[in-house]
Formats: C-alpha cells, sequence, structure tokens
C-alpha cells in the first residue's frame, strides 16, 4: 500500500522497518471509533464552509459504507497499511477519488489517534462498569444468602472476632464499588475532545471543534493544543484504577484458596472452576482463582510499562506513544476475563457453615466479648481484658474452651461472673449483638446489602 505521506520522503520504507513502525495489527479495534471520529470532522468540515456540503454527504456515506463492511466480514483490514487511520482513508479514497482526499483536512494522525483512543477507552469503561455491577450483584445475592452463617473473621491471619459470611463477602461488595467510582471519575476525565488540535499547534482552518466535540458525546475539548496530543494521562489513570480492581480480586482470590483447600473446608467450588490434577486423582484445584491471582501481575506490568514509556517524553507527540495502546488493551481483555471468570465462581461457590462454624468455636474469638461481658459489671476494660487473657491461657492449658468452663472456675478470677455469661460469649450472641452500623450483625449485612443494590 501506497505511503499516505510520500512527499517529502519518496515512501519506500524497508519491510523489516515498515513492521515494526505499523501499528494496524492492534490499533484495528479502534476502526469504529475512527470512522465516526471521521463521520464528525466531515460534518464539521462542511458547517464551517471548508468543504460542501454535498462533498461531506459524500465522504459520510463512505465511511458508512466501510463502516457496514468491515462489520459485516466484507472488507479485511490490510495488514500492510501502517495504522488504522490510514487504512480507512486509504480504502475511502479509492472508492470515492479525489473527494475521498479532502477528509484529512484540518487535523492530523496526532489528533485523530488521541481521538480514538479516548473513544474506545470511554466505550470500553462503560463494559466495565457493567460486569462489576453483575459481578457485584453476584456477591450480595451469595452475601444475602449467607448473612447469619457464623466464620471467623481474622487479623494476621489468625482468628480474630466472630463474623457472618455474608458480612465478609460484603467487604469485598464495598471494594468493587470503589473500583466503579475510580472508572467512572476517569471516564469523566477522558470524555474531553483533542480533535482540531492537529498535529500540535491548532490549524489556520476556522473550525469549530466544539461543534465536533458535541457530535461525539464529550463534555468539552481539551484547551491547550500541545496536551491535546500528547496527553495519555487517561490511559495511566485507567490502568491505575484497573490494577487496583486486579488488587482486589487478587486478594478474594487467594480468600476462596484458602477457603477451598483441605485445611479450611469453608467453600466448595464449582468443578465447572476447577480443575484436576494428571497424577494425584483426588485433587480439586482452583485454577480459576490462582490464574486471576496470577494475573493481576500482569495487569500491573501494563500499568508500569506506560508510565515508564511516558516518563521521558517531550512535547508534543512521539512515536513511542504507539506504546499506549498494547499496555491497555491487554490490561482491559485480561480484566474482562478476569471478571467473567470471577462472576461465575462466585455465583456457583457453596459454603460449608458447619465447618465455619467449628472453626469459629475453637479460637477463643469470643474472648472480647468475655471481657465486654465484665465492662458491664462495672470493671475497667484494661482490668478486664487481662482477667479474659488468663482465662483463655487457662483453657489452653486445660484443652477446653470458654464455652465449657464451668461457672465456679470462672468465679475463681471474679466474682463478678454470673451465669448469664454463657449467653453472653455464645458465638450468636457475639454476632447478633455487633449492632453499630457497619458491622457483622444480620441486620447490618442486610442493610449492607441494601446499599449496594441501590447503589447499582
Amino acid at each position: 500500500m501506497a505511503k499516505m505521506w510520500a512527499g517529502r520522503t519518496a515512501g519506500n520504507v524497508d519491510k523489516i522497518a515498515d513492521d515494526f513502525n505499523s501499528s494496524i495489527h492492534f490499533d484495528c479495534k479502534m476502526y469504529r471509533q475512527d470512522i465516526k471520529g471521521s463521520m464528525a470532522h466531515a460534518a464539521m468540515l462542511a458547517a464551517k464552509n471548508i468543504i460542501t456540503k454535498e462533498e461531506a454527504d459524500t465522504l459520510i456515506d463512505g465511511l458508512d459504507g466501510i463502516l457496514s463492511d468491515i462489520e459485516n466480514g466484507k472488507l479485511d483490514f490490510d495488514m500492510d497499511a501502517e495504522d488504522i487511520h490510514m487504512f480507512v482513508e486509504q480504502v475511502l479514497t479509492e472508492r470515492l477519488g479525489d473527494v475521498g482526499k479532502k477528509l484529512h483536512t484540518a487535523r492530523s494522525r496526532n489528533d485523530q489517534v488521541a481521538l480514538d483512543i479516548r473513544m474506545y477507552l470511554r466505550d470500553e469503561a462503560e463494559d466495565m462498569i457493567r460486569m462489576l455491577k453483575k459481578l457485584i450483584s453476584s456477591i450480595t445475592d451469595k452475601a444475602e444468602e449467607y448473612k447469619a452463617t457464623i466464620m471467623p473473621g481474622y487479623t494476621h491471619l489468625q482468628r480474630a472476632q466472630p463474623i457472618t459470611f455474608g458480612h465478609h463477602l460484603m467487604a469485598y461488595a464495598m471494594m468493587l464499588l470503589r473500583d466503579i467510582d475510580r472508572i467512572s471519575d476517569c471516564k469523566a476525565r477522558m470524555n474531553f475532545s483533542p480533535i482540531g488540535c492537529c498535529a500540535l499547534a491548532g490549524t489556520t482552518y476556522d473550525t469549530d471543534r466544539r461543534f465536533e466535540a458535541e457530535k461525539l458525546g464529550f463534555d468539552g475539548i481539551c484547551l491547550n493544543s500541545l496536551d491535546g496530543v500528547s496527553d495519555r494521562d487517561f490511559c495511566l489513570e485507567l490502568l491505575s484504577s484497573l490494577s487496583i480492581l486486579m488488587m482486589h480480586l487478587s486478594r478474594f482470590s487467594e480468600e476462596i484458596i484458602l477457603w477451598s483447600s483441605w485445611e479450611f473446608k469453608f467453600v466448595e467450588l464449582s468443578d465447572s472452576y476447577t480443575t484436576g490434577s494428571s497424577i494425584m486423582p483426588q485433587k480439586k484445584n482452583p485454577d480459576m482463582a490462582e490464574l486471576v491471582r496470577g494475573k493481576t501481575g500482569r495487569v500491573y506490568g501494563d500499568l508500569m510499562a506506560l508510565l515508564t514509556t511516558l516518563k521521558g517524553l517531550p512535547l508534543a507527540y512521539n512515536k513511542d506513544m504507539q506504546e499506549d495502546k498494547e499496555s491497555i488493551f491487554d490490561a482491559l481483555e485480561t480484566v474482562k476475563m478476569c471478571l467473567q471468570v470471577f462472576d461465575g465462581m462466585i455465583s456457583t461457590m457453596k459454603a460449608i457453615p458447619e465447618n465455619m462454624k467449628k472453626a469459629a468455636q475453637g479460637g477463643f474469638i469470643n474472648a472480647t466479648d468475655l471481657a465486654d461481658y465484665l465492662v458491664k459489671k462495672g470493671l475497667p476494660f484494661r482490668s478486664a481484658y487481662k482477667i479474659s487473657g488468663s482465662i483463655v491461657a487457662h483453657c489452653i492449658a486445660e484443652k477446653t474452651v470458654l464455652e465449657e468452663l464451668p461457672l465456679e472456675v470462672y468465679k475463681s478470677f471474679s466474682e463478678l461472673f454470673e451465669a448469664d455469661l454463657y449467653d453472653e460469649i455464645s458465638l450468636e450472641t457475639c454476632v447478633r449483638k455487633r449492632i453499630s452500623e457497619g458491622g457483622t450483625s444480620v441486620e447490618s449485612v442486610e442493610a449492607q446489602i441494601k446499599f449496594v443494590k441501590e447503589k447499582i
């Protein structure tokens, strides 16, 4: 394919160099945004009498035909083209002749690619938010199912206090809500049009950038032409948001891996989201959760790659910036795949309440409630804390638990203990009385579920 930019040079690029320079094998993803942007540009050129309305209509009809042919499989991308912009313009010119050559008036590939990537990421952000809402819905459904199922809550991976499985699940729902907020904020900041910045300095034509921006659904225009073509903050911001999202999925994956192990056996994963061993017939491996955990590093790498690419670039456009798309495209595809798999894994996961309850009974996780019992009887907390700790040490030595220790033994530590303490330190009471907003009581978990469902 002849180079559209031939003139100053002959346009005869070495084949290896041409392949190295080409980006169509990945930026062809943006064909729809490139064509829609060109349609708006043609309409603006006619509105400002830079081309005639008849010429604009011809261009728009020609672009619409190219879009239709690509989507219907009648037109294949030419991988010898330098990029998606050159491919579309070349096909348009072949079909329309000299009229097709007028489309690129008052713009550059620099502002054109900046426009395409913003439009593409805007669409992808919407899709990402939709997938996140679906996953959050699956989590809240599971939390509703297990809102009263008692399990040990952990700090330092040591059993700490009794909570419900529903409460634990809702912690991840809250994290993913923040991910939606971050992606939404990023989408809002990227929604400013760079088209009309041209190569870097604007144009001598009397264009209407705001007309074009409005036609393409932008909230405004980039107000500095140098910044408009060189800004990739929105790519970094989206990559950062995706990295945080993957960190949340990775933490969740780690807990699912632990919970599904024989050492915990808190949950059973569906056969559809596990694999077996080639040599050990008893194995049921949580491979999907492990892969999500592993792919988190891949998304982190995409963020670091682009940060490194941009860190030393002078204004305005540099060819280095072509590297933005492979990083952000890879991260988007990876995260969307992880979200899709994760949603199915969570919705088909089953808890094993008896194992959760048994684990909760064996870790003295009601010791804080024992101390609170003495505080309610008038003892200072620090004194109550010391007595409770001494009782736990006694139970460990005697290989018993707080619920089974006789009342006379309790009274040997403090005369404040009465028979009502057994109800106070039961796991059900410990959970039921955690009534503070955001806590683990069933009523609190129900309020969290209601809030999240309304939010999404």
